[in-house]
């Protein structure tokens, strides 16, 4: 019997599961996914904990819930890949053989590489909103501030969900106005970019919400380390920020199991050929979602897109045909901006984020570029989408490569 085995079961793992296990013989094949945890969380909600927008109960449910009949489930951490071997060992002791691999190991945020961010402060004052354990805290430390400086800074990119700090201080203008305290609260948008996004387009559209909503941008920061004793942040040329609350996108990195197995980058990316989703190495290994080096966004929706493709490469793979070179870098992203209103951006590895309607020509329901309320329902039902459709490898009404139909040059 062949092997396929999953490395991951978040939403790429888990999108592939569903998606593979119907159209591969079990007489024939036995698929396996490993994962250290138990619970699935819904990550785009870890946004909304702090607002009190979403409860706990609202962004996290067991995997086993998504895990179609059939699958091997393995609960364990992973020790080390050795690709040579075709061979995985994991901590628990298991040592797991396979024809072909699907790595969707995803990233996490590492704050230990930013001097001083686990010191003092952190949990007290300093927090992030990446995880369900930051979000939470963060969520509890805002219910009693009420004046100061409130400092939202990405470490480094890339990260997870690029949009997501953004929309932070965003939710945090129009959560303090609703409060009535908007007048005694601060907030600073302190980013290594040398704009408010990385497409040219979307951010000098959001360059001007922050300044419409007074949020201070402060482009160019590269952040070396944090006083949390003086609170401020430091950047690698000497400039200072101050802050009373900081709220931190620290560096993101690929699981730990890839620099032990020497696959990744200094991130821990794995190196991944741009539109097949095959490792540039090893001919028998497929990498999806945050897990790949990619010059794309991180995030849910490109993982969706990949999953498309990544099924058909893999079957073309295992039935000894080319790989169609088919991954364009689609993603499309909701951005709240708070006050019941949000964006939509649609995009790929060359084309802009540009005006239009989505994801039908001329009707949308959606506009791209443009702050709505259809875009903020969308933002909001999107939840019920992936844990009903998305996650489950169903078929959703976008199609895996961008289109220019319903869009303006």
């Amino acid at each position: 019997m062949r092997k396929l085995l999953i490395l991951g079961a978040g939403t790429a793992g888990t999108m592939m599961l569903n998606k593979l296990l119907p159209v591969l013989d079990s007489k024939e094949w036995q698929i396996t996914i490993v994962d250290k945890e138990e619970t699935h969380y819904y990550q785009p909600g870890f946004l909304f904990l702090p607002f009190g927008i979403y409860s706990p109960e609202d962004v996290i449910k067991p995997k086993k819930d998504f895990f179609p009949k059939g699958a091997d489930v393995v609960i364990s951490g992973i020790e080390r890949i050795e690709p040579k071997d075709n061979l995985v060992k994991l901590v628990n002791g298991k040592v797991l053989d396979y024809d072909y691999l699907i790595i969707a190991t995803g990233t996490d945020i590492n704050p230990s590489e930013i001097e001083g961010m686990l010191g003092d402060g952190w949990r007290k004052n300093i927090f992030d909103f990446y995880t369900f354990e930051g979000a939470k805290a963060l969520g509890e430390y805002l219910t009693g501030f009420e004046k100061g400086k409130i400092v939202i800074n990405i470490a480094e990119m890339p990260i997870k969900c690029p949009v997501a700090p953004l929309e932070f201080a965003f939710l945090a203008d129009w959560w303090f106005t609703k409060k009535g305290l908007r007048d005694k609260i601060e907030i600073s948008y302190v980013t290594p970019l040398s704009s408010a996004f990385t497409k040219p387009k979307a951010a000098e559209k959001f360059g001007d919400f922050l300044s419409k909503k007074n949020i201070e941008l402060i482009p160019d920061f590269n952040i070396a380390r944090v006083d949390a004793e003086s609170n401020k942040i430091i950047s690698w040329d000497e400039r200072e920020v101050e802050y009373d609350l900081l709220v931190t996108i620290p560096t993101n990195m690929g699981d730990e199991a890839i620099a032990r197995s020497g696959m990744g980058d200094e991130l821990n990316f794995i190196p991944t050929e741009k539109h097949t989703l095959r490792s540039k190495e090893y001919e028998n290994i497929f990498v999806i979602g945050d897990a790949t080096d990619l010059p794309i966004s991180k995030a849910g929706s490109v993982a969706h897109f990949q999953a498309e493709i990544l099924l058909d490469n893999l079957l073309r793979a295992i039935a000894g045909k080319p790989l169609k070179e088919s991954f364009d870098g689609h993603a499309n992203c909701f951005i709240e901006t708070g006050f019941g209103k949000g964006i939509l951006i649609d995009f790929n590895y060359e084309t802009e984020p540009l005006y239009g309607k989505f994801p039908f020509p001329g009707v949308g329901p959606f506009s791209l570029l443009k702050e709505t309320r259809m875009n903020h329902y969308g933002k909001m039902m999107f939840k019920w989408a992936y844990w009903n459709l998305l996650v489950k490898g169903k078929e959703l009404p976008v199609k895996p490569q961008m289109t220019m139909a319903g869009k303006q040059l």
